[in-house]
């Protein structure tokens, strides 16, 4: 595990160096926000992490519904029984581990490690604009069909799920990259993923933060070379 603070976000990344897992501690006056659950076995560094910093996770919000962002989500509920858990109504299908499209949506099939066993269920459905602490929720739809960012208003760190990627080079959703193509593997729609890139890149972020790869100070050229890449190759 290994752990790096860039202000009120604090990144906690199972398997660093060789297939990079990220959740993130946001940290608000008296508590924390959970973005994310990891692996299974990530709990107690998640918990560890949130003790050094001296401040209880009062909310755990999921960007989608991928088994390595939701894989120790039931062992954090049975220790954090107060904790809220946050996600798009969409998504909150895949929780369930429901697969069919909707009306209106990309007729591909939804990829990825849908969850097939997690019995928590959310307690706060989220939708775009919605403020949760300091964090504002935008819909970026593409890795999943209710994938979900949250941009911090105090300093305008966004954390992006699998919307992008940097591990590996930076790249959108989708955009296949040999050093570490898992993440395009996993995405349901390369359209709806082009379409979100450029959306959160429009937010102006300080920092882009997420789930495979380190986070970026200053992302704003390395988010347009990796849309102009998207626009360039097949989408």
């Amino acid at each position: 595990m290994k752990v790096q603070s860039y202000g009120q976000v604090h990144q906690i990344s199972f398997l660093a160096n060789f297939f990079p897992v990220n959740c993130y501690l946001i940290e608000e006056d008296s508590e924390l926000t959970l973005i994310d659950a990891a692996l299974p076995y990530s709990m107690n560094g998640i918990l560890k992490t949130a003790a050094m910093i001296g401040k209880p996770i009062t909310r755990i919000l999921l960007t989608h519904a991928h088994d390595d962002h939701v894989g120790a989500l039931d062992r954090l509920k049975v220790v954090l029984p107060e904790a809220k858990v946050y996600i798009s109504s969409r998504d909150a299908k895949l929780l369930a581990g429901d697969k069919t499209l909707e009306p209106g949506e990309t007729q591909l099939p939804i990829r990825g490690g849908v969850p097939k066993k997690v019995h928590t269920r959310p307690d706060i459905l989220v939708k775009e604009g919605d403020q949760i602490g300091s964090l504002t929720a935008f819909l970026s739809p593409g890795h999943t069909p209710g994938s979900m960012s949250f941009l911090d208003s105090r300093s305008r760190a966004l954390i992006a799920g699998d919307a992008y990627q940097t591990r590996g080079g930076v790249a959108v959703s989708g955009r296949m990259k040999l050093l570490f193509p898992f993440p395009a593997l996993a995405t349901w729609s390369r359209k709806d993923a082009a379409l979100s890139a450029k959306k959160l890149l429009d937010l102006s972020p300080s920092l882009l933060a997420v789930g495979h790869g380190n986070v970026l100070v200053s992302p704003q050229r390395a988010m347009e070379l990796a849309i102009k890449e998207t626009e360039e190759g097949v989408v």
